[in-house]
């Protein structure tokens, strides 16, 4: 990667800056709005539901959430990946690139460098675990790159790196621990803030504001926001949204979100699974420590790693993350079955785990019910890849059919009645 001495520092003028280099690459993703799932999720959970959770017993929480999803599915290569993979490589010197690059990846980092050096005509060298998708395998093999295998752990795949390094002089382009890798993937949420105002520019309704855009008009708006990065002057503007919500996995795309949106007055939270320890980035600010080893096997497959050094250095800095939150496996395949029959799109579980926590982790919903008052928050989803196949959907909730069928009782009654009576 190139030098740490001549990157750009992490701040939202240098995550603009790295949108000027990337932009004719990328895809600009389509924002959505979902009446369906905005209503499910203003809708308080039933108390069966909270059976066997922290929250048994409590009073389920009543927010009021207006969801704009990024649809980073729609991007080249399924996935989000694509944005810091061409910004890393050009930041690299003629020199640099013509070593060729090497990388590890579970799939969507190895597809987004193979068709980023494909594109700058030098060779790719992707270490992908044994347990990958087949189907991420072979595209990253369609896009020309060299695959190697190795075990699923993050050391097990440095330690193959090493050896194609030695072996080829390629120049390492890290997954997620690297500013420019930081920066690119913040690109999507200059977009995401952008075509959410143009959303409610259009349809004021679309925000859970609209009824207060006269007093913002007028100028003296009040807003129920309490933490200090939320300011009057900077949440006045129709369509600003209260918070971003994405996955975090090693932490380059959610530390890059946090970056882009620093000082805007947008609150960002993070989102993993829970499963088998999962959840490293909850349980490393819970100690105050960076967790730094990871064996779990949840299906949401992209986020398996640990949060990396320089992400953590911005996921820890409670200026600019709110918090973090996890999700059971129950949870995430029933966001991803909502996703995939309600708004129609084809995701991967990864990509709807931040969904789950603002429909199903009370913790969150309290807080958006608590701070965001009678009006509530505009929340942003990053929907953040689809590279998945129907085979494996199809086994995940055949394994998961007992169990899934009783969560989805649980869980997805509120979405039903719903469903009933609004169009999405």
């Amino acid at each position: 990667m190139a030098d740490l001495s001549r990157t750009l520092p992490l701040k939202r003028s240098s995550v603009q800056s790295a949108h000027e280099r990337i932009k004719d690459h990328i895809q600009l993703t389509p924002v959505l709005t979902s009446t369906t799932l905005s209503n499910l999720a203003s809708t308080p959970q039933t108390p069966e539901a909270l059976v066997g959770t922290p929250f048994e017993g409590q009073r389920p929480a009543r927010p009021r959430i207006n969801f704009f999803f990024k649809c980073e599915n729609y991007q080249r290569t399924g996935s989000f990946k694509i944005r810091g993979a061409f910004h890393a490589l050009s930041r690299l010197s003629e020199e640099e690139l013509a070593k060729g690059v090497v990388t590890h990846s579970s799939g969507n980092h190895a597809q987004a460098l193979a068709l980023a050096a494909r594109t700058h005509g030098i060779p790719a060298h992707i270490v992908m675990p044994t347990i990958s998708t087949p189907s991420k395998i072979a595209a990253t093999q369609g896009y020309g790159a060299n695959v190697y295998f190795s075990g699923s752990t993050s050391d097990e795949r440095e330690a193959v790196v090493k050896d194609v390094i030695r072996d080829t002089g390629a120049v390492l382009v890290p997954p997620y621990d690297h500013p420019d890798i930081i920066l690119g993937q913040g690109t999507m949420a200059l977009e995401l803030e952008e075509q959410a105002r143009e959303w409610v520019r259009k349809d004021p309704a679309l925000s859970v504001h609209h009824k207060g855009q006269q007093d913002v008009t007028n100028g003296h708006r009040n807003t129920s926001h309490t933490n200090g990065i939320h300011a009057s002057s900077l949440v006045s503007e129709p369509g600003h949204l209260d918070a971003v919500i994405a996955p975090i996995g090693g932490g380059g795309m959610l530390s890059g979100i946090a970056t882009a949106l620093h000082g805007t007055g947008t609150y960002v939270f993070g989102a993993e699974p829970s499963f088998e320890g999962a959840d490293d980035a909850r349980r490393g600010l819970a100690a105050k420590k960076r967790v730094t080893t990871v064996r779990t096997l949840t299906i949401a497959d992209g986020l398996r790693t640990p949060v990396g050094e320089i992400p953590w250095t911005i996921i820890s800095d409670k200026t600019k993350m709110r918090g973090i939150h996890a999700v059971t496996e129950e949870q995430i395949l029933q966001a991803m079955r909502l996703v995939l029959e309600r708004m129609k799109l084809f995701v991967e579980p990864s990509a709807v785990v931040g969904l789950a926590v603002a429909l199903y982790d009370e913790e969150f919903r309290s807080l958006v019910e608590k701070e965001g008052g009678e009006e509530g928050w505009d929340v942003g989803v990053v929907l953040s890849g689809g590279n998945t196949t129907v085979e494996a959907i199809s086994k995940m909730f055949a394994v998961s059919e007992g169990k899934g069928e009783r969560m989805e009782g649980k869980l997805g009654g509120q979405g039903e009645r719903i469903a009933e009576n609004v169009a999405g």
